[in-house]
């Protein structure tokens, strides 16, 4: 009879041990490697929510808690909001940015609003805002 394949002895039948445990190291590393990008991809995307919940807060307490131009005076306030603990300091500008006149009726007034997530990350944010003058 007619065979297709050709005869095989024993040291030609497969895949010598050699050759198994360089496949095995290959695949090893591959998967080190792979399991790396992943945890290091996890730990950014973990990074980026709490930035992203941080800066939410800051937007939250700057509409919520800063008062209107009419209410706005000098001092200090603090809070929680979900679990972000916030602070916000509304002082005067410093000297150079004073305004001319004796009696202004619209004065500048710096606004810094500081927020510490739970994990310990902080925001500061400044930002100024105009407040009534004294009226005469």
């Amino acid at each position: 009879m007619f065979r297709a394949t050709p005869p095989t002895d024993g040291r030609t039948a497969g895949f010598t041990i050699i050759e198994v445990l360089v496949a095995l190291a290959v695949l090893a590393v591959s998967i080190v490697a792979i399991g790396s990008v992943m945890s290091t991809n996890a730990r950014g995307v973990r990074s980026l929510e709490q930035h992203v919940t941080l800066m939410q807060t800051v937007r939250s307490v700057m509409a919520a808690d800063v008062p209107p131009r009419a209410q706005i005076a000098f001092g200090a306030s603090s809070g929680q909001t979900n679990g972000h603990r916030w602070r916000i300091d509304i002082g005067p500008m410093s000297e150079q940015a004073k305004v001319s006149g004796d009696n202004p009726s619209w004065i500048p007034a710096l606004v810094r609003i500081q927020v510490r997530s739970p994990s310990g990350a902080v925001m500061d944010v400044r930002t100024v805002r105009l407040m009534r003058g004294q009226q005469p």
